[in-house]
């Protein structure tokens, strides 16, 4: 049985940026407690950098 993917809108991506970017929270700290991997959130700290 295959692991179904979680999905998460544009505005919890951008929740868990501003805990990085506001709180002076660290990415792992942040996915600890959120649970999801680093490279997701690595991921979405790049898409607001461009934006």
């Amino acid at each position: 049985m295959a692991k179904q993917r979680r999905t998460f809108d544009a505005n919890f991506k951008l929740q868990a940026v501003r805990m990085i970017h506001d709180q002076g929270l660290s990415v792992s700290q942040v996915c600890k407690d959120m649970k999801f991997s680093e490279t997701a959130v690595r991921c979405w700290l790049t898409q607001v950098r461009a934006e």
